[in-house]
């Protein structure tokens, strides 16, 4: 066969037709924009949460903030109270200005910024996830062991059986101290000595210091030029300056967050030796998401990991405050409207059944002021004076209700028999049983 300068075939008798790309019908563009809508009416209602009162915690957003702007989920965030250079209030409001409607405050191995972080999305009209990143080894037979993190993410008023988690975080924080002191032992077996006293002022009061706060000290004492460079050399899974501390089995970790109440989802998996085998392994513990999607894009390898072991697909920044050109920011990961609708099609039913629980451990173990102050520990109820109790039926059970419900998930059977129990139980203060009945909410 001929052809001529311009790379074409002469022989036109011979030449093959391309098959016609096929046009989507317009059958299913009009599926996928209904499916769209659906999902975007019922995100909404979850961030936008309808009442005919007005809101009575620090969950709810101002009613003013409607659907004309997009509603932005930013699931992955730090602040000081682990590694982040933001406090949970500043970074709150930096969320609030790149547009951030909903966020997760994640921070490695506490949750002790999130009732700072519920204060100030209240002013800001923003919304909380409470959640948490868990430092865990995941350790697979005849295999390398390597170190993964999992996201935990829960309802409004936080995890069920709160002590259980608490004291395991408590845990990994006590071996972080030790694994902090392993890496300045061997950075000064490298010739790159630092003070204790400076890694601890970093981390702050506190805090328990952890790879970034080395790093950071690493700066500062001269020993590398930045950051980037302390990981990349020393600090980096597996380095000549890391150590491990007392992090849990992976599997354990998972399966500690189902108990909880809450969601668990694999955190950065691309920075994984041997994702499959981890994927895999915690997936059989009863891992729900993975992280998908990044401020570049979704990853289409993870995103095929993700249908393989039908976990739903789900993305942040992992923003710590660090400042540069290499962090994303804040609401920089675009995820997809079905994807945070799927995300909370999955979460909220866990985390209704978590609020059910801890209602009825209430009402049932020891429905006490103090018990009481433990259910409200992520939000404050207001009006409630100092030295006032509440009946349980009427008011503890409907101020948890309306913080963050829908109103079809609020009007649910099992929360109306759970109105019934609790109706004649009384919270008791010193030693007294109590009841006083606080403002009425009208349901």
């Amino acid at each position: 066969m001929m052809f001529d300068g311009y790379g074409t075939s002469n022989n036109n008798c011979n030449k093959k037709k391309k098959p016609k790309k096929k046009k989507k019908s317009s059958s299913g563009k009009k599926k996928m924009a209904a499916e769209q809508t659906s999902a975007a009416k019922s995100i909404q209602e979850w961030v936008f949460p309808e009442s005919s009162v007005p809101p009575v915690d620090d969950f709810q957003v101002p009613r003013s903030h409607r659907l004309a702007e997009p509603l932005i989920f930013e699931l992955h965030s730090h602040s000081i109270c682990s590694d982040g250079f933001l406090s949970p209030p500043v970074l709150v409001e930096r969320a609030h200005r790149n547009g951030v409607k909903v966020l997760a405050l994640t921070d490695h191995d506490t949750m002790a910024g999130i009732p700072e972080a519920l204060e100030a999305a209240h002013k800001f009209g923003i919304r909380i996830i409470p959640g948490v990143e868990i430092s865990t080894i995941f350790s697979p037979r005849g295999g390398v062991e390597e170190p993964v993190h999992i996201l935990a993410y829960y309802g409004s008023w936080g995890p069920a059986r709160y002590e259980e988690l608490d004291s395991c975080l408590a845990s990994i924080r006590d071996g972080r101290y030790l694994r902090a002191k392993d890496m300045l032992l061997k950075l000064n077996n490298l010739k790159m000595p630092l003070k204790w006293e400076q890694v601890a002022k970093i981390a702050g009061h506190g805090v328990a210091p952890g790879r970034l706060h080395v790093a950071r000290a690493m700066v500062e004492a001269g020993h590398v030029e930045n950051l980037k460079q302390a990981f990349s050399r020393y600090l980096y899974d597996g380095g000549p300056a890391y150590a491990t501390g007392s992090e849990p089995l992976a599997e354990e970790a998972v399966k500690l967050i189902c108990r909880t109440g809450g969601v668990a989802a694999l955190a950065h998996p691309w920075a994984l030796k041997n994702p499959v085998a981890v994927i895999k392994g915690l997936k059989a513990a009863g891992l729900h998401a993975m992280e998908v999607y990044r401020s570049d894009g979704k990853l289409a390898a993870f995103s095929d990991f993700a249908d393989a072991y039908d976990l739903v697909k789900i993305g942040g920044s992992d923003y710590h405050g660090r400042g540069g050109h290499d962090e994303s920011d804040l609401g920089s990961v675009k995820l997809p409207v079905l994807a945070v609708h799927e995300f909370l099609k999955l979460a909220r039913p866990i985390w209704c059944d978590a609020l059910k629980d801890t209602l009825l451990h209430f009402a049932e173990e020891d429905p006490s002021n103090s018990n009481l102050e433990k259910l409200v520990r992520f939000g404050k109820i207001k009006g409630l004076k100092a030295d006032t109790t509440l009946s349980c039926g009427e008011d503890v059970i409907d101020l948890c209700l309306y913080c963050g419900l829908t109103g079809e998930e609020r009007q649910a059977v099992e929360f109306e028999a759970l109105r019934l129990k609790l109706a004649h139980t009384f919270i008791k203060k010193g030693g007294r049983q109590m009841s006083v009945i606080s403002r009425q909410i009208s349901r």
